[in-house]
């Protein structure tokens, strides 16, 4: 399946080593992100989400501030700021929150993007540029899942729980958009030092 717990745990660990080394506000955003796991950096970009109001796709240094707080981020309010200046290029006084974000994920390469992007287009039958459940039915079985098996789950149940692993854990829909799912495949990238590793799970996981 998508990122292992162990890696997971894994790059916790060096993410909390690497953060009480690291001065640069940027850097120290991205590594407490990082040790919430594999799902750390689309869980921000979520509550930014929710932030945002007037669905302007931009926040002010007041809502930005909010929600590094909501999401649990530590940072001193001249930290913020510095990070805040750095992304607010035009000095209009707010952010673009999808620049923000692409600019907080982990580097990944070309060939680990374009191995990401096959699994999208995989899962996303219909094309529509979002997994949905019913996108999953034929292309994920659920049947081997243990508690399909022992009659604890129905087949949507286990669909559910897995769209939930991609999904924020404050804003589960059910759905899945390119961007959520890039998000957590970044974070999963970061704790895997081989790009022909990284290669191979993604392949064995969706059998591209």
């Amino acid at each position: 399946m998508a990122g292992t717990s162990r890696h997971d745990r894994e790059m916790a660990v060096k993410a909390k080593r690497q953060l009480s080394e690291s001065t640069d506000p940027l850097e120290r955003l991205r590594l407490q992100c990082l040790t919430r796991g594999s799902a750390g950096i689309k869980g921000l970009g979520r509550t930014f989400k929710i932030m945002d109001d007037d669905s302007s796709r931009s926040l002010d240094f007041r809502e930005f501030v909010k929600g590094l707080n909501d999401y649990g981020v530590l940072m001193e309010k001249e930290e913020a700021a510095t990070l805040f200046n750095q992304f607010d290029r035009d000095g209009s006084g707010t952010i673009d929150f999808d620049e923000f974000l692409v600019t907080v994920r982990p580097n990944m390469s070309k060939a680990r993007k374009e191995v990401v992007m096959q699994a999208f287009r995989k899962l996303d039958k219909s094309g529509d540029g979002v997994i949905t459940i019913e996108d999953l039915q034929g292309v994920y079985n659920a049947t081997y899942h243990p508690k399909f098996k022992n009659g604890e789950w129905t087949e949507e149940q286990v669909f559910r729980t897995f769209l939930d692993s991609f999904d924020s854990p404050y804003d589960k829909d059910g759905k899945v958009t390119k961007e959520e799912f890039f998000n957590y495949y970044c974070g999963v990238s970061a704790s895997i030092d081989s790009d022909a590793y990284f290669n191979l799970m993604m392949r064995n996981a969706w059998k591209l």
